[in-house]
């Protein structure tokens, strides 16, 4: 996979601000900081050959850190694109780096904190059930341990990609 740093990209955007950049976190992540030239499209709302662009052109690619713009950018390769690129880092690092952004001054949870925190919660809350109403309730921690070690082994998240359409991951109207 094609990758990019943040600041190579901003030098690439400053000598040409047209360039296909989508940034593919939640519109409230989106909303919350992006880097101005960006395009939100939700990983989970890509649609490859649905996209308006030239198939042989430079399409960069962001998310929080890196991991989403990778599966991107592996959908875009398999949709025949020649040149998906990731944004090492992802807007964290761009912002890290000092580069502009557009912020909204909204505080958001990210998505990988909102996956810890309901993980954390179901399992927790398998062993309370467990220990103060029935035994067979452990069944819900392990559950989700073996989800997590399957996400880890897979790097396939369901409850990511369920947390991704709740509405408080969805833009506000209004």
């Amino acid at each position: 996979m094609k990758t990019v740093s943040p600041a190579e990209l901003h030098r690439l955007l400053t000598a040409d601000p047209a360039l296909a950049v989508l940034d593919v976190r939640t519109p409230v992540e989106f909303a919350a900081v992006h880097v101005a030239q960006a395009q939100n499209i939700p990983l989970d709302a890509l649609r490859p050959g649905a996209l308006p662009l030239p198939k042989d052109r430079p399409v960069y690619l962001l998310c929080q850190r890196g991991g989403r713009a990778t599966k991107a950018a592996e959908q875009l390769a398999q949709a025949g694109f020649t040149n998906p690129i990731v944004v090492e880092g992802g807007t964290e690092s761009w912002s890290n780096a000092g580069l502009p952004v557009e912020k909204s001054g909204a505080s958001v949870i990210s998505l990988e904190r909102q996956v810890r925190i309901g993980a954390g919660s179901l399992v927790l809350l398998g062993v309370l059930l467990g220990w103060f109403v029935h035994p067979y309730f452990i069944g819900l921690s392990a559950f989700v341990g073996a989800g997590l070690v399957f996400a880890g082994l897979t790097d396939w998240c369901g409850m990511g990609l369920l947390l991704a359409k709740a509405p408080w991951n969805q833009r506000q109207s209004g």
